[in-house]
């Protein structure tokens, strides 16, 4: 009898195996290593592109086999958050030098499903309120958003906005953006705006995209709808708000052999709005020969003067790609 409650105990806290590895996590002995790279790696002295200027960048890596994948990021003053699609999460500062300091490896607290596997963290998307510390996040397959306390302390709540209910299982909230009068703003990675809902030509549907706007917390209100016309071939990988309220989009694109691509797109405030259907002007395209890699995550500052975008890029911790931390002012 004993030996049967034994295993009964097992069969009960122990969560069912699915033949998955168990999701690697982060351990709490935080070592990261940074390397410079170049805009353009056959001339270092490229700057420009588009309507940015590159003011440099890194190459991160560390030996915890559970870096990387970062898909999401948030900036309050010097303070990184890098958030991975796998529910890890490396925060630090960084100074001129471009040395992090104050390294701190964590994971997500709770979320979808057991946690066993990477589905059930796949965190895709993040925003933070600079004033309270509170930080949401998007997870893509369940097609949720939970809120967190301060540092990812604790949860403090879910929801599954009905809205959010048909979108793709692996196109769900890519995107997660805080606006500065408190709205929210999500784009769906792949769903499209449906057909009754659509004004238009059947052939451009295919290049919308379905945006919701909260008027505030996404778990207390009701959502509204928009569209966003992304370019041919390309997705949405994540959206920041500018401070006078117009909403950076980044789209993303892959070819083969092996390419990555993401374009920057700038989208007026007046656009984000229920009922619209908006195209965003292009503000830069990141393709070879510069720089290029699958950049899924984007932050927004203020120095001198002068907005910073930052990008930093999900390289599914395959060899073949890195994860890069860029730095741009957004001229104009």
């Amino acid at each position: 009898m004993r030996i049967f409650l034994a295993l009964l105990l097992v069969l009960i806290v122990v969560p069912g195996w699915s033949g998955e590895e168990r999701l690697a996590l982060l351990n709490d002995r935080a070592q990261m290593t940074v390397t410079p790279v170049a805009l353009d790696p056959r001339d270092p002295g490229v700057r420009r592109v588009g309507a940015l200027t590159y003011l440099g960048g890194i190459r991160l890596s560390s030996r915890d086999p559970a870096f990387g994948g970062f898909s999401a990021m948030t900036l309050v003053g010097d303070r990184f958050t890098l958030l991975s699609d796998g529910g890890n999460v490396v925060r630090f500062r960084m100074g001129a030098d471009w040395r992090p300091y104050g390294l701190h490896f964590s994971y997500l607290p709770a979320g979808p499903g057991t946690g066993w596997e990477k589905r059930d963290r796949d965190s895709e998307s993040m925003a933070m309120d600079p004033a309270t510390g509170r930080i949401w996040v998007g997870f893509e397959r369940a097609n949720q958003f939970w809120r967190y306390a301060p540092d990812f302390k604790a949860a403090e709540g879910r929801v599954a906005p009905a809205a959010m209910k048909r979108w793709p299982e692996n196109g769900g909230p890519e995107s997660l953006a805080r606006m500065p009068d408190g709205r929210f703003v999500t784009i769906s990675e792949e769903a499209k705006v449906p057909k009754p809902h659509w004004r238009g030509p059947e052939a451009l549907r295919l290049h919308s995209r379905i945006g919701l706007i909260f008027a505030g917390d996404p778990l207390a209100g009701r959502a509204r709808r928009f569209g966003y016309m992304v370019a041919p071939r390309h997705d949405v990988a994540d959206a920041v708000a500018l401070p006078d309220g117009d909403l950076l989009v980044l789209e993303r694109s892959f070819a083969l052999p092996f390419r990555f691509g993401n374009r920057i797109v700038r989208m007026a405030a007046r656009d984000v709005a229920p009922g619209r259907v908006a195209r965003g002007r292009l503000l830069a395209t990141l393709a070879a020969p510069l720089i290029h890699d699958n950049f899924e995550g984007m932050a927004v500052a203020r120095e001198g003067g002068r907005t910073i975008l930052w990008l930093v890029s999900d390289d599914n911790q395959f060899p073949l790609q890195r994860s890069l931390l860029l730095k741009f002012a957004l001229d104009g």
